[in-house]
């Protein structure tokens, strides 16, 4: 297929591979061929085979590789209030004293977003799934980085900048620019930079959208062929008012206006009742499950249950860090802490499917994405594993997910390009984008202390 005049794009060759493909599994030393941005062979490298000819060729002994990391649920710019919500016990948006999404410039965001974008490829997730304010500059400015993106700026009627008060309003004219904006994005960027920008309709969560914008975004939804995101029963405040308005529960409210479904993401679940999980499994609904967040805040969703009842479960990072191996091992541990056991419903296979294939699926995205698939899109990670937590090398996914680091990942192929090559990012200036970061976050605190 390939000879000197017509080489594959890049050849990968010695890595132990763990492809999440069930007929391939892991391949101790594996070949990877990949050209026009995916993958056209994946298998043993033999040494009596020769290799194609490659523009260029990488020898990837003594790592690991895997499919690139889909984090179906982060808000990149919320880099801003890392390592001061996490002990604050809730949400930045619901509490006073720190910046808010409507305090956030053009600027800072942009400045924000990538960092948070660009932590995360650097930890090895080739997808994100982000949402938060002025999604139109922050989604190309992200996506430049080499990523995969799918973002939209929050849907809602609530007015956000009241909220951190205790005063909720829902305003009509909010929900209609939100959700003008969102479908205005999906017009202009679905599809960009070859097909890796994408956009989803982002309802923020049942108690700060209006059951009349819950039932718009679900006609916009149908008319438009999108796929939707939206936090569910993150919180017992959120139950409360929900009931109180509606006469029902978060999960009730989504089935009653048609979100609930297989086109749906649903973040948290942590507050969901028994009838709540049986709609959310019957539904075939996505589960966006944050399990090292949740836990940050004293709390876990019940994903032993959901799963069980049908639905799909993904990983993600939510908010201030974006370490998708961290998340997988917080997701095995809060499985068994649910199970009060080790056996066989919660090992590190479950976390890693997860992490790849399951995101893929609840992005609608599993026929291009999450496992080394022959076909597949080239959206692969390598983790060095010549480290001390990494040896000695006996069973790989029990390392990666016991004991590996987003750090420790060395290289990210992602639609067929290396993005990330000996830790560094390959199309930004690290020392730039940190800087323009930490002086956004400042700038971004001191307007919101002089507020106190």
């Amino acid at each position: 297929m390939f000879d000197a005049a017509h080489p594959a794009d890049l050849v990968i060759h010695g890595p132990r591979a763990i492809t999440v493909d069930p007929e391939l599994g892991e391949i101790p030393s594996a070949r990877l061929v990949i050209h026009a941005g995916r993958l056209v062979t994946v298998g043993p490298d033999e040494p009596d085979v020769p290799r194609p000819p490659a523009r260029r060729t990488l020898d990837l002994s003594g790592r690991v590789v895997t499919p690139g990391f889909v984090n179906v649920h982060t808000h990149t710019i919320l880099t801003m209030v890392r390592g001061v919500a996490e002990d604050m016990g809730f949400a930045p948006a619901y509490t006073p004293g720190v910046p808010h999404g409507h305090e956030v410039s053009e600027e800072e965001a942009v400045a924000l977003a990538r960092l948070g974008a660009a932590e995360a490829l650097l930890f090895g997730s080739t997808l994100i799934n982000d949402s938060y304010v002025h999604a139109d500059r922050t989604l190309p400015a992200m996506g430049e980085l080499g990523m995969r993106v799918i973002t939209c700026g929050r849907i809602h009627d609530v007015d956000f900048s009241r909220v951190h008060e205790g005063i909720w309003e829902h305003r009509t004219e909010i929900g209609e620019r939100t959700l003008a904006e969102a479908v205005a994005l999906h017009e202009r960027w679905q599809g960009g930079m070859d097909g890796r920008l994408g956009v989803e309709l982002a309802a923020h969560a049942p108690d700060t959208c209006s059951r009349a914008l819950l039932a718009r975004v679900a006609e916009a939804r149908d008319a438009l062929d999108m796929r939707v995101n939206g936090h569910l029963s993150q919180s017992l405040k959120e139950n409360r008012r929900v009931q109180e308005r509606d006469g029902m529960s978060p999960t009730e409210l989504l089935e009653e206006v048609g979100l609930l479904g297989p086109r749906f993401t649903a973040a948290h679940c942590m507050y969901v009742s028994d009838s709540d999980i049986a709609r959310i499994g019957a539904s075939g609904t996505n589960i966006a499950h944050v399990p090292r967040g949740n836990a940050t805040g004293g709390r876990i969703a019940p994903t032993t249950r959901l799963r069980e009842a049908g639905a799909n479960l993904a990983l993600a990072t939510d908010n201030m860090h974006a370490d998708m191996v961290e998340v997988m091992r917080w997701a095995l541990i809060m499985g068994r802490v649910q199970e009060g056991e080790v056996n066989d419903t919660w090992q590190p296979h479950h976390a890693l499917e997860m992490a790849t294939l399951g995101g893929a699926r609840a992005l609608g995205m599993e026929d291009e994405l999450g496992s080394l698939t022959p076909g597949k899109r080239a959206d692969l990670v390598a983790f060095d594993f010549r480290r001390p937590h990494l040896v000695p090398l006996i069973h790989a996914l029990g390392n990666l997910v016991h004991t590996a680091q987003g750090r420790d990942v060395e290289t990210v192929v992602c639609n067929g390009e290396i993005v990330v090559d000996r830790g560094e990012l390959c199309h930004a200036d690290t020392a730039a984008l940190l800087a323009d970061a930490q002086s956004a976050a400042e700038a971004l605190w001191q307007r919101a202390r002089a507020q106190v």
